[in-house]
């Protein structure tokens, strides 16, 4: 087995560093690396390539948006997230972009070829925060979903416009009803909540 390995990487110390650590691996090669999302899209397509080390943050398009340039003409190839960005949104857009992986920069070097023989095999490698991450991400969904269908699809409506600031006349002007009926909804929103405020029934719903 000789896993061919690309990269993608903007700093140069960091880009040497895994082109030296993947040559120099047994069951490796590193058939190119490169500095821009916008050479990786031109060149990629024909390099037959297994796996390929995407950064995030890039000049021009960045890792994500490479991804999804390259995914159409690259089904066979696995991405693999290498990054410093390690906060939810990032971790999410990169896996619905088509990435199979999530590790960050600072994952010992033996972790990164793990890594990589792992999602050349067919799994999804994360570094264990990003992992809590995406665990904690569903959980509190979870939690957010069981709230709601407790709720009429009107009292949602109506929960969905109070989160973006609306005035109870705002709300009853949008929906075409009378502020009191609103009034009522909202009522109804606290007591099957048990909260008593806007605040509190927002954050039930809705947890950080």
């Amino acid at each position: 087995m000789n896993i061919q390995v690309g990269i993608v990487e903007d700093e140069k110390q960091i880009r040497e560093s895994l082109t030296v650590l993947i040559n120099g691996s047994e069951g490796f090669s590193c058939i190119h690396a490169f500095e821009t999302a916008e050479e990786a899209i031109i060149s990629i397509p024909s390099l037959h390539l297994d796996v390929v080390l995407m950064d995030i943050h890039l000049p021009g398009k960045d890792g994500i948006d490479c991804i999804l340039n390259l995914k159409p003409t690259c089904n066979s190839v696995q991405f693999l997230m290498c990054t410093s960005f390690e906060d939810t949104d990032s971790v999410f857009k990169a896996l619905k972009a088509g990435t199979s992986g999530y590790i960050t920069k600072t994952t010992q070097p033996s972790k990164i070829l793990d890594a990589i023989v792992e999602v050349f095999n067919g799994g999804s490698p994360m570094s264990s925060n990003i992992a809590r991450k995406v665990v904690n991400s569903f959980q509190n969904s979870n939690a957010e979903n069981k709230e709601m269908l407790k709720l009429s699809e009107r009292e949602k409506e109506i929960l969905h416009l109070l989160s973006k600031g609306l005035r109870y006349k705002e709300i009853a002007d949008s929906l075409f009803l009378s502020t009191e009926t609103v009034r009522t909804h909202i009522r109804n929103i606290y007591e099957k909540l048990h909260v008593n405020s806007r605040i509190e029934a927002l954050n039930k719903v809705f947890p950080k």
